[in-house]
């Protein structure tokens, strides 16, 4: 079987769960008899140097199977490329190539007219879609929560959309709404990394009959480290500092609890791209964190960006992983970090988390975008006597990257 994946960006260039899951995916597939497979991420001017003048898809690092993308030029209101070479290029790779299963595990910076394109070059090829947001149905970067109020979206609608975005009209969403289904149309099976997904693309109109749920798996980690006794009150969060990602609300639930009298505790941040964040919410962050650095006494500290290999050392200085996202997040990649070093989850109650994390058995859930009862919830994990050790011992072990393989092997097959 000849397997083609493809991925937005490549984890060694940009972080970020959906091409970690692609890449851990394409690592474990090609460790299997009777199976060639090859992967193609797109990158962009993070990478400038990488792009040669007239490449428009090239090795990467002189690794066996691993390719580039060199897209520059992407339309992210039409999610296209623009440039009629890339196109090219494109065809030109399939037809050398020619797999029997093209697995999209993102259409950004390939563009979704990609699914139509891969359709008429390989009339006879399987395409599967994996959704790792909502982008084909939510206009607002995929996370299904109204810009106007914050609340989370139930439905799109041309009307609703509009009033997220109101530079745009709502013709615009209509017309929006016909170019994702005529290009999703191409789809022989999507895929999504929580049950919950399915029932919101099914409310949309996509048909429910072609969607399967497959977890995400992690490659396996170092082993727990042994654990000391010690007070449970040091938090962390991982990920990248963006709206969605929820941060503000831990921050405003450090200044509730030291409001009340309450600083017995610490929280390490751990991530970056605070750039691409809201000009208002970063700013809101920056005086934070400015203001936390000129304290006699810090609770907060920032460690910076990490990598997996730093994980180890990361979570083994704190007690809970909070994942304050303010957006329904699809799976909760972060969550399964910590699960695998043996750190419950505090988190919001809604989407993935919501599915997987069993309330005060394996972690703690607060009501999303609730900064003060994150800091109850805080709180309490700091002062419960005996709640760290039972959350902990109702810890499961998640799935591995062999077994996410499994599941999409299964699907190839059919």
């Amino acid at each position: 079987m000849n397997i083609l994946i493809l991925s937005l960006y490549h984890p060694e260039l940009v972080r970020g769960g959906s091409q970690q899951i692609a890449y851990e995916l394409f690592e474990s597939l090609r460790g299997q008899e009777n199976l060639n497979v090859t992967l193609l991420s797109a990158a962009d001017s993070n990478a400038a140097a990488l792009f040669k003048s007239g490449a428009r898809i090239t090795g990467f690092d002189n690794r066996p199977g691993e390719f580039l993308f060199l897209n520059d030029d992407y339309d992210y209101t039409w999610q296209k490329s623009s440039d009629p070479l890339l196109t090219e290029a494109y065809v030109e790779f399939l037809n050398l190539l020619k797999p029997d299963i093209i697995h999209f595990h993102h259409f950004i910076r390939f563009g979704v007219d990609f699914l139509t394109l891969t359709r008429k070059t390989l009339p006879r090829a399987k395409i599967i879609l994996t959704c790792h947001e909502f982008l084909t149905i939510c206009a607002a970067e995929g996370h299904m929560q109204r810009l106007n109020d914050g609340s989370l979206c139930t439905r799109p609608s041309a009307v609703r959309c509009h009033q997220c975005l109101p530079e745009k009209s709502p013709e615009h969403f209509f017309a929006r709404r016909l170019w994702m289904q005529s290009h999703l149309s191409n789809v022989d099976v999507f895929t999504t990394p929580s049950q919950f997904m399915i029932d919101i693309f099914a409310k949309a109109g996509l048909p429910r009959e072609k969607f399967h749920h497959i977890g995400n798996g992690l490659k396996p980690r170092a082993p727990k480290h042994q654990e000391t006794p010690r007070p449970r009150n040091h938090f962390g969060f991982f990920g990248q500092m963006v709206d969605a990602k929820g941060l503000h609300i831990l921050l405003d639930a450090v200044t509730i609890l030291r409001a009340g009298n309450f600083e017995n505790f610490k929280v390490e941040i751990n991530g970056a791209n605070l750039n691409f964040a809201s000009p208002a919410r970063r700013s809101r962050i920056e005086t934070f964190l400015a203001a936390e650095a000129a304290r006699e006494v810090q609770n907060v500290t920032v460690n910076g960006a990490y990598h997996p290999e730093d994980l180890a050392s990361r979570m083994a200085r704190i007690d809970w992983c909070v994942v304050p996202s303010i957006w329904r997040e699809s799976f909760g990649l972060v969550i399964s970090e910590a699960w695998t070093y043996g750190r419950p989850v505090i988190a919001a109650n809604a989407g993935g988390p919501a599915e997987r994390i069993r309330d005060n058995i394996d972690g703690l859930l607060f009501p999303l975008g609730d900064s003060r009862a994150l800091a109850d919830t805080i709180k309490r994990a700091c002062t419960e006597p005996g709640l760290w050790d039972k959350l902990t011992a109702g810890i499961t072990q998640p799935p591995d990257h062999n077994a996410m393989a499994e599941g999409f092997f299964e699907l190839y097959r059919k």
